[in-house]
């Protein structure tokens, strides 16, 4: 009776354990789409930065040197503000489901969230090295 309960409880420890990190996984997602969301600001408002910077130094010089801009920032910045939001719900959606896997005992890996964040992140990639080689 007494291994009964031994086994019961060092389940518990070992169940407990696998959440906390099922938790530290879905804490690890949530930072990194912050992350995004916050690169996705700085480069919506970097051209907005650089016009009032010319404004405050007073001369043109500035606004010479910066390529003609045809609102790409903006769109990017909003698309990637918009993607750390999808991904936040998609990462509380993955950790509600291997939650509950985990407490079924049928845990199966899914790397869906995994491929959709490398997709964007290497289309976001590619556009900006096109887009800075093309307005250099």
């Amino acid at each position: 009776m007494k291994e009964i309960i031994e086994n019961k409880e060092s389940e518990k420890v070992r169940n407990r354990r696998v959440h906390m990190a099922n938790e530290r996984t879905f804490l690890a997602w949530i930072r990194t789409s912050i992350g995004i969301m916050a690169f996705g600001f700085v480069v919506e408002k970097f051209t907005l930065f650089m016009k009032q910077m010319s404004l405050v130094l007073g001369n043109s010089t500035i606004e010479n040197t910066l390529p003609p801009s045809h609102g790409y920032s903006s769109i990017v910045g909003i698309f990637l503000v918009g993607f750390g939001t999808l991904m936040s719900l998609l990462a509380f959606v993955r950790y509600k489901k291997v939650e509950r896997q985990i407490d079924d005992d049928t845990y199966q890996h899914s790397s869906s969230l995994d491929l959709l964040l490398l997709l964007t992140v290497l289309a976001v990639g590619i556009f900006l090295v096109i887009y800075l080689i093309h307005s250099t």
